[in-house]
């Protein structure tokens, strides 16, 4: 049992982040002071350099901060440098040369890339359990620039990340998602591989609600589902205080237990540095090269929460190695796309009363190709799929491929043979020309009309061109096309349409843009007469 020497809660000096002085987001402004000292290294390898140094200057503040006050209390026995002092307070222990103090002293010697590997290997080997093989080692490299890395140890020090003050505002969280986010956006299509949009994480947990339970992602990237579940647990205290009789704790880590499998293994490093900084357990999140369909890392698991984001229409799965897997009750996956083999993996760790939602190809709600059309049968006339949601185009940075979410349910309660259907693709708001988010309000919407849906506590009513009640015998007249636009139909206009007073106005505004097209025009010709090309030519 580890030793813990009682320490008192005082309060700390207030310590100021000296980004955050002029009102940009802290985490905004790390972004552009790091992103500017990349230079031309790829943006994919960069990641790992600076998550990493953010993450150890994170562990090196939470353990500054108890280290001074076990040194203050030295003459009642503590002792500032016992590594059970810490594991008792639930802080990593740091060693001398992996301390911040140490590397930010160092940061201009050409050693520095050296240094800070030998650090990172020095806090794995104090920190086993939660830490091994986690920590990049990469700092050393010829083509990292010494003086650039100097420059980001002393940018990344400007500010304090993990003191108890700094904790209870999220700000590591917040920037390492951030951050993340950020490093997605620059690799493009890669960057789908290890990040899903945050709108979309926050949707897929409002509607599923994972109040308790064991929560799994089999391809979990970098975490975010494991990481949002706690934030609604977080979000969420009422709910625990009105049912405190069940003797329910305040604390996510007494609610869930998360699961997770990843085959890319610095995707599982990213995930596992993620929800160490959050205090989340991630000994259950595992990593082999195989990846979920060879090798089930939890072959056993009987989820309650099923939350994922697989890859989209994936073809290169080894189908053709598995024809004769038990996972396969609804019928064989075709070997060249890995749709309906996720369904059947999610359904196959459900647990008896178990749900799922996750992110799949909008392909997948018609497709009739090698069997899948009869995979989908079963699932419908089994009773299975609880809600569907046709999303917004542009949401995923990776791909251009409209998406859906699914949602499963064993053992439906209420609305038996009954599907909702929700169209979405009328919400959320452009970031950017590429890029599209889900506002809070539209997560709302979408989430409250499930809810009340599927458990009437609230009334429901169907929306034109929005949501729809569905029997199973409605999808079976269609033949078991589930694609949300074929049940909503059309909004209802709010005000009747005026042909002729449209038709007016578009006709008016036309003849304006020729108009100033015109002007344009004569402008262009009247400069170019006044240039005489001889005397550009002989001067």
């Amino acid at each position: 049992m580890a030793k813990k020497t009682k320490i008192t809660k005082e309060a700390s000096p207030v310590q100021n982040n000296k980004l955050e002085a002029a009102g940009e987001p802290l985490e905004k402004k790390l972004w552009k002071a790091a992103d500017k000292l990349r230079k031309n290294m790829d943006a994919a390898e960069y990641k790992h350099v600076v998550l990493g140094l953010i993450f150890l200057k994170y562990i090196s503040d939470a353990f500054e901060e108890l280290f001074q006050k076990l040194t203050a209390l030295k003459k009642d026995g503590a002792d500032p440098e016992d590594k059970n002092e810490y594991i008792a307070e639930k802080v990593f222990y740091v060693p001398p040369k992996a301390r911040w103090s140490y590397l930010q002293g160092r940061a201009k010697l050409p050693t520095i890339g050296k240094d800070i590997d030998d650090a990172m290997d020095a806090v794995e080997k104090d920190n086993p359990q939660s830490l091994k093989g986690v920590l990049p080692k990469v700092y050393a490299q010829e083509k990292l620039d010494k003086a650039s890395l100097g420059g980001l140890i002393d940018m990344i020090s400007t500010s304090t990340l993990g003191t108890k003050e700094a904790q209870s505002k999220d700000l590591l969280g917040r920037v390492f998602e951030y951050f993340l986010g950020e490093f997605a956006l620059a690799e493009g299509k890669k960057g789908g591989q290890f990040y899903t949009p945050a709108s979309v994480v926050k949707l897929l947990v409002e509607m599923l609600e994972p109040y308790e339970g064991r929560v799994f992602d089999p391809c979990n990237g970098s975490g975010g589902m494991f990481v949002q579940s706690e934030k609604f647990i977080k979000h969420h205290q009422d709910y625990y205080k009105k049912n405190n009789g069940k003797k329910l704790s305040l604390n996510p880590a007494d609610h869930i237990s998360i699961y997770g499998q990843e085959s890319n293994q610095t995707t599982w490093r990213l995930a596992k540095m993620n929800l160490a900084i959050r205090g989340i357990d991630s000994s259950n999140v595992k990593w082999n090269n195989e990846g979920s369909f060879l090798n089930d890392a939890h072959k056993d698991l009987k989820a309650d929460y099923i939350i994922a984001n697989p890859p989209f229409n994936d073809s290169d799965w080894s189908g053709e190695l598995l024809q004769k897997d038990a996972r396969w009750v609804y019928g064989v996956p075709p070997a060249g796309n890995a749709n309906y083999a996720w369904i059947q993996h999610f359904l196959y760790h459900l647990s008896t009363n178990g749900q799922a939602g996750f992110v799949l190809s909008k392909g997948s709600l018609t497709t009739n190709t090698s069997n899948e059309g009869e995979i989908r049968k079963a699932l419908i006339e089994n009773d299975l799929i609880d809600c569907i949601v046709n999303l917004p185009a542009k949401l995923f940075l990776n791909t251009q491929i409209p998406a859906c979410l699914w949602f499963l349910r064993r053992n439906k309660q209420k609305q038996k043979r009954k599907i909702l259907f929700i169209d979405a693709r009328n919400l959320g708001f452009l970031v950017n020309r590429r890029t599209k988010e889900l506002a809070d309000d539209d997560i709302k919407k979408i989430a409250d009309t499930y809810h009340n849906w599927r458990t009437g506590e609230a009334k429901y009513a169907d929306i034109a061109g929005f949501c729809k009640e569905t029997t199973i015998e409605e999808v079976k007249a269609i033949n078991y096309v589930v694609t949300p636009g074929r049940y909503v139909g059309l909004p209802d206009d709010e005000e009747d349409f005026n042909f002729a007073e449209r038709f007016s106005a578009l006709k008016k505004e036309l003849q304006k843009q020729i108009g100033e097209e015109d002007a344009l025009n004569k402008r262009i010709a009247n400069n170019l007469s006044k240039i005489n090309a001889n005397e550009y030519q002989n001067s």
